[in-house]
């Protein structure tokens, strides 16, 4: 009778550690770890979709878009809720979707962290000031939603473009560069730390103000660029490309301090495609360098 016992209380032990050991496979399963924790997502700013669909993510996983008239949004997700701009997210709608993950930039952190924590939604922010930043979002994103293979192709194909394109430039002087990002009626200056910034780092120039010790935009005064007297002067701008292009042509035309530049005098002044050199990274970084090959390098 005891060895019958014996037996039974072995097989308990056997099948519970088997139940245990099921158990575990399951909390390290991608319903656990991947995409199943993240069945609806939201995505505030045109860059956090694109990042989505290059990542595979389907449709019906994204119940949430930005509103934007500047920038287009992924075919594949147009049908989705609009919940407001980028940077003002309508927190009713919003919650109003039950979204198990929102998705927006790093750089509006401080600002909408707080407010989603208020309405119970978990976030996550993108670094999307640099490239390099946006690729490493890309694979932390890619372990979350259970897509390690789609980010990890993302992220080869992006070292073999870079290093083909810096190889082509490897032998030339690094220019010495001025940065303006604009808005109607005022501009700052682009650190390397901003996502235009990044760029013009990438393609091997070097950024007269170096990376803003961390500041993506300075406030500073022409006498004080002058000082540094840039080799190229490159203007952009955040919003409204056609009004900031103008208002810049009219402030070099009147304000006289900038005909003392070496850039204006030698006729390197230029302004960049704002699709290509906006506020958030994207994948129009390779049109973007080779856009800067020719002013840079005079390919």
């Amino acid at each position: 009778m005891r060895k019958i016992c014996n037996r039974i209380a072995a097989l308990a032990l056997v099948m519970a550690l088997a139940v245990s050991f099921a158990a575990c496979a399951v909390n390290e399963g991608p319903e656990q770890q991947g995409s199943g924790n993240y069945r609806k997502l939201v995505a505030t700013s045109v860059s956090t979709c694109e990042v989505l669909e290059k990542l595979g993510v389907p449709s019906e996983q994204v119940v949430g878009i930005p509103k934007t008239t500047a920038y287009t949004i992924p075919n594949v997700y147009e049908d989705a809720t609009v919940v407001g701009s980028p940077m003002g997210p309508d927190m009713e709608v919003l919650k109003s979707l039950a979204p198990d993950l929102v998705l927006s930039p790093k750089s509006l952190k401080d600002s909408l962290e707080t407010q989603y924590d208020e309405i119970g939604v978990k976030s996550f922010f993108l670094d999307l000031t640099s490239v390099d930043g946006m690729y490493s979002s890309i694979e932390e994103l890619g372990d979350m939603l259970g897509r390690e293979e789609a980010a990890g192709k993302l992220v080869d194909e992006y070292h073999a473009f870079l290093k083909q394109y810096q190889k082509k430039h490897s032998d030339k002087e690094a220019p010495t560069v001025l940065i303006l990002m604009g808005l109607p009626g005022s501009y700052v200056v682009a650190t390397e730390s901003s996502y235009a910034g990044s760029l013009v780092k990438l393609a091997g120039a070097t950024n007269i103000y170096g990376d803003g010790d961390g500041e993506s935009f300075l406030n500073i005064n022409p006498e004080d660029m002058l000082k540094k007297d840039p080799d190229i002067i490159l203007r952009t701008s955040h919003a409204m490309p056609d009004q900031v292009k103008k208002m810049f042509a009219d402030e070099f035309k009147t304000n006289d301090i900038w005909q003392h530049f070496t850039a204006v005098k030698e006729d390197r002044v230029f302004d960049l495609s704002n699709e290509h050199f906006g506020m958030s990274a994207n994948f129009h970084y390779p049109e973007a360098l080779e856009e800067l090959s020719p002013i840079l390098y005079g390919d």
